[in-house]
């Protein structure tokens, strides 16, 4: 059986009063019809077709090749929306999934038991429904005597009675392909909204003899559809929830869950631990035994297995294995560093290979610099890498000592084995195993300090008079 999916991604979202169009809002790092999407095709859909309208250009370059894209000019109903589909799906044999793009919590699993039902049970339409306390808003399911499914009605248009029903439609649905396109030519907009409703597409079905089926979904999390930005955080804390579940199944660690903060592409191995207050952002991986946080920041960074990482911000980094980061490091994009290196407190790497065994211990800055093993770079040493138009690379050896208060003027070369004395100021290639010193002889003046101090006092005197 051939599995197809329509997602419905044409809606401004004036609701959510932002410049963003409403799917592409974040949920866990990423936007909510990308969640979607993944949930489609775990499901196994051979073809997703995503209906664009406003901000379609944006979605289109946000998902890319991920799926086929029709417009939508105009906002006339879902109905209208899943008809711009017809000339790519119409002709299909299958299954067709339809399901709004601003319901990111909707899982894979949800979807294949959709599917395996509406098939066990040769249904026409199969509806993904939820029980809500609070059912407002939402568009009610009736069932006839027999438990079926009677009908969909939108919460505007539902009578007394109708409104009291707690089964709620979550805009998931399953259906024939073919017979859902024939159905949707006769939907009309005869309604208050002046719409055309997928939802009518159910009654046309059952009044021709068809079976309709509902799924039960049993999260009611899964039904949230996000259409301001009260919804966006309550489907933000939701998905955290799921997230950090599913590593702490998988043998992790997590001190305080409530204040871990884990985005949906992240990948941790078994026995880390990540402490209270650490953001892990885009498609950073953790390896096996290490010890993340608290108060840290990992974004598209690689660790390896059994380093630790104390209070510090990594983006677009690689940590080899057994490092030892922070506190208060920044490891700018393009950092590599090798095996059981040591970056220190107030020390920030940009765009620099450091070679296993190296360590920058405290209150350094390395730019644009290749950094060999073995090599110590002493409190307050810097690379000097821009000129106010260009950058250039500093290089040093393996077996290098950097003196503290060093700055390495770069383009600059220090040898394999070389020792740069603390103070010194090197603007020359350093040979291997030389000695570099660079700065003046100290000069001490006799009691001259009581004359600095005489004439300081006198300057500042002067001023006060003329204030």
């Amino acid at each position: 059986m051939k599995k197809m999916a329509i997602v419905l991604a044409a809606g401004q979202g004036k609701r959510m009063k932002s410049k963003l169009y409403k799917v592409l809002h974040p949920v866990c790092g990423k936007p909510m019809v990308g969640h979607v999407l993944d949930a489609v095709r775990g499901a196994a859909c051979e073809r997703t077709v995503v209906v664009v309208g406003h901000g379609a250009e944006a979605v289109k370059a946000t998902l890319g090749a991920a799926a086929e894209y029709v417009l939508q000019a105009e906002q006339l109903g879902t109905g209208h929306a899943v008809m711009q589909a017809k000339p790519l799906l119409a002709d299909e044999e299958g299954v067709t999934i339809v399901i709004c793009g601003d319901t990111p919590l909707v899982r894979k699993e949800t979807i294949e038991a959709m599917v395996a039902l509406h098939a066990s049970q040769g249904a026409a339409a199969t509806i993904l429904t939820a029980e809500l306390d609070e059912p407002a808003g939402y568009g009610r399911i009736v069932r006839g005597a027999d438990n079926g499914v009677l009908r969909i009605v939108e919460h505007k248009d539902c009578d007394p009675e109708e409104i009291a029903i707690k089964e709620i439609n979550t805009g998931t649905y399953c259906f024939d392909n073919r017979k859902l396109f024939n159905a949707l030519e006769q939907v009309t907009n005869g309604n208050a909204q002046g719409e055309y409703y997928l939802t009518d597409v159910i009654g046309i079905l059952r009044s021709e003899g068809n079976a309709i089926v509902a799924c039960l979904v049993e999260d009611p999390a899964e039904s949230i559809g996000v259409n301001d930005r009260v919804a966006l955080g309550e489907a933000e804390r939701l998905m955290r929830l799921r997230i950090n579940k599913g590593h702490q199944v998988n043998g992790v660690t997590l001190i305080d869950p409530a204040n871990t903060y884990i985005d949906a592409d992240v990948t941790i191995g078994s026995d880390t631990v990540i402490y209270p207050g650490t953001i892990l952002r885009g498609e950073t991986s953790i390896g096996e035994d290490c010890a993340i946080g608290p108060q840290t920041e990992l974004k598209n960074s690689v660790i390896g297995d059994g380093s630790t990482i104390r209070q510090s911000i990594a983006e677009g980094a690689q940590v080899g294995e057994q490092c030892n980061v922070g506190p208060f490091a920044y490891l700018r994009p393009g950092t590599q560093l090798g095996k059981h290196v040591k970056i220190g407190d107030f020390v920030e790497i940009k765009n620099t290979d450091i070679g296993d065994h190296s360590k920058v211990p405290h209150l350094s800055y390395v730019g644009d610099a290749i950094v060999g093993s073995n090599v110590n770079i002493g409190c307050g040493a810097i690379t000097a890498n821009y000129d106010g138009y260009n950058k250039s690379k500093t290089e040093i050896g393996d077996n290098v000592f950097i003196g503290s208060n060093t700055n390495l003027i770069a383009p600059v070369k220090i040898g394999n084995g070389a020792y740069v004395v603390a103070g010194s100021t090197i603007t020359h290639n350093v040979a291997d195993n030389d000695l570099a010193i660079a700065r003046e002889r100290q000069v001490n003046k006799t009691g001259y300090a009581e004359k600095f101090r005489s004439r300081a006092r006198a300057k500042k005197e002067r001023e006060k008079e003329t204030e």
